[in-house]
């Protein structure tokens, strides 16, 4: 058994505002049993605030320290670097970025904007970024789930913006291996040593396999049947979380 566990939020451990059926308990079990529990997200249309509030309105028990949230990296990486930052950002999470002066611009951060995402927005993300501006994103994501319907995430908007401008992204929430390590390290674990859990077969799965950690794709949330089979490397496939649970528990 590992460790520690990684659990991402939505589609693992919920849809919207509903609970993916039996996670509580799972989640339960495996922090009564000992292991170490993150959770770690790309989620960036709560704050963190909003994101503990949610969880524990749902019935997980979640503190403060054992949540990683990409928003929380982004900040982290432009204080860190004295930036002004341009945010593509959803209007909810406007706030966790009012410590940063916004006027004059000299770097960009691109998150899960929803209507946000207008040409003009767009645009001056591509020349802030074409005039040497950093470009900061918040994960690779492709799409996600909410409610039973799919929507377009902010990875397809980064990769338009370094399409057009000829720069690269630097991804700070999943699947980057420097996030998977931030959690770890809290942990107090080593990859080999811990246990990636997600419902997105790239950002979740293969990024933890690239960063040297084991992983399960669930058959929740944003899966798709043949998932899978779109990635190489060996990982656990299981219907969900409540599976996962009883495999690690039972040996």
């Amino acid at each position: 058994m590992p460790g520690a566990v990684l659990l991402d939020l939505s589609g693992v451990l919920y849809d919207g505002d509903v609970v993916i059926d039996g996670a509580v308990d799972a989640v339960g079990c495996l922090r009564a049993s000992g292991l170490e529990l993150r959770f770690i997200t790309n989620t960036s249309r709560r704050t963190r605030a909003e994101l503990i509030e949610h969880l524990h309105g749902l019935g997980f028990d979640v503190a403060q320290q054992q949540l990683f949230t990409a928003v929380d990296a982004a900040r982290a990486w432009l204080r860190q670097r004295g930036l002004r930052p341009y945010c593509l950002v959803h209007d909810n999470i406007r706030s966790e970025f009012d410590e940063f002066d916004q006027r004059d611009p000299d770097a960009v951060f691109v998150a899960d904007a929803a209507q946000g995402f207008t040409y003009d927005a767009l645009n001056r993300a591509f020349r802030l970024c074409q005039a040497g501006a950093p470009l900061l994103g918040v994960g690779d994501n492709r799409y996600f789930s909410a409610g039973g319907e799919m929507f377009m995430d902010a990875g397809a908007f980064i990769h338009a913006i370094e399409f057009a401008a000829d720069v690269q992204a630097v991804i700070v929430g999943k699947p980057s291996a420097d996030f998977f390590a931030l959690a770890l390290d809290s942990a107090g674990a080593s990859a080999a040593d811990a246990f990636m859990v997600g419902d997105d077969v790239f950002a979740d799965v293969q990024g933890a396999l690239a960063a040297g950690i084991p992983a399960c794709l669930v058959r929740t949330g944003k899966y798709r049947a043949g998932d899978e089979n779109r990635v190489t490397g060996e990982f656990r496939v299981v219907d969900s979380i409540v599976q996962l649970a009883d495999e690690l528990l039972s040996g």
